[in-house]
């Protein structure tokens, strides 16, 4: 018996926009689209009519904004919200402030040529559907071209598997931590929580070209540990979290001497995303051994479960947030099914574990 599909709910308030959306997620026998709406008015009354399982939902509207509509759809009946928007690529509040009501997720759209480019992008829309659909929710208060049907490559698509001999120790820890669908404000719950002379980390979120900076400006202001995004050659050091750039390239951690910085270099999707958390994992498996922290948060799919193996087996130490605390328990239930994760936290402990782990 086939299983029930994942329905959605398209507000845009551009015809074209809602046209080329239904026929994207439409086209996957695995979804049902069971409306399109024009505004959140016109969305109210199809969610009274029938609750869907995920909603897509542009900013700027007439009537009312996608933002205040979704603070209040998230106080009254939460589901899964992904934002589909320009102006979330052009402003870095906007998709603060959407993370923030509730959204899961962000599809991004040009300014020009809408239809072309989310049909461009029909593999990762849908993914990014499925991926909402999945996530637990709780009621709160008031541009390139698709890759998704290339073969899956691993992480040997950047650098070779570690190698059988450990680094040698040095006095400094370094943390590495993914996270996917969830992620910016689980982690901003870990980072928040670290003291300023915190071991050094490196982070791979999930998020679209040109987010990364903006979300790293946004946990600077909130966070004891200095934030940024991370450009070539940055040096990882005590006190400081380097958020991997969107989109484009993937970050890894090298090591010279007794000295670990990060390189942000062009390279294929790995594990379909890019960045990708099995490169960074990989990466210290490779250069930092036993001298890492690994860290795997809420997402969805498998991207970090071999690298966490891999750091795992290089003699660092592992972790996976748990089901509970997980939006979606997709990459931290893969890590665990592999054998990668030593220890299952759940996310308010996350912090005390990693410096715990730093401690040894």
């Amino acid at each position: 018996m086939p299983s029930k599909r994942i329905r959605v709910l398209v507000i845009d308030d551009s015809a074209s926009v809602r046209q080329a959306m239904t026929s994207i997620l439409a086209a996957d026998p695995e979804i049902e689209v069971i409306a399109a709406a024009s505004d959140p008015f016109a969305a109210a009354r199809h969610i009274q009519a029938e609750m869907p399982d995920v909603v897509t939902l542009d900013v700027e509207m007439p009537r009312m904004d996608g933002i205040t509509f979704l603070r209040k759809l998230m106080s009254q009946c939460p589901v899964p919200v992904v934002m589909c928007s320009s102006l979330v690529e052009e402003g870095s509040e906007t998709l603060l402030q959407a993370m923030e009501a509730g959204a899961v997720d962000v599809i991004l759209k040009p300014r020009m040529g809408v239809a072309d480019h989310l049909v461009e992008s029909h593999m990762r829309i849908r993914e990014t559907v499925k991926g909402a659909a999945q996530a637990r929710l709780r009621r709160r208060s008031a541009n390139r071209k698709d890759e998704g049907t290339q073969a899956k490559l691993t992480a040997d698509a950047m650098m070779p598997p570690p190698g059988a001999g450990a680094m040698r120790r040095t006095t400094e820890m370094v943390a590495c931590i993914g996270a996917s669908t969830g992620g910016t404000e689980a982690l901003r719950e870990v980072l928040e929580a670290l003291p300023a002379n915190s071991p050094g980390i490196v982070v791979v979120q999930h998020m679209p070209e040109s987010f990364t900076k903006a979300f790293a400006k946004r946990l600077n202001t909130l966070c004891k540990v200095d934030v940024k995004e991370a450009q070539d050659g940055d040096t990882v050091m005590r006190g400081h979290v380097l958020i991997a750039p969107g989109g484009l390239r993937h970050t890894m951690l090298e090591r010279q001497g007794a000295r670990y910085y990060v390189s942000v270099r062009e390279g294929p999707l790995v594990s379909r995303h890019r960045p990708s958390v099995d490169v960074l994992f990989r990466s210290a498996a490779r250069t930092a051994g036993s001298n890492a922290v690994g860290i795997i948060m809420t997402g969805m799919g498998d991207d970090g479960a071999r690298g966490l193996l891999e750091m795992k087996d290089a003699g660092a130490r592992t972790m996976a947030q748990d089901e509970a605390t997980s939006i979606v328990f997709g990459m931290p239930k893969e890590a665990i099914n592999r054998g990668g994760a030593q220890k299952i936290v759940p996310l308010g402990h996350i912090a005390g574990e990693l410096l715990r782990a730093c401690e040894r």
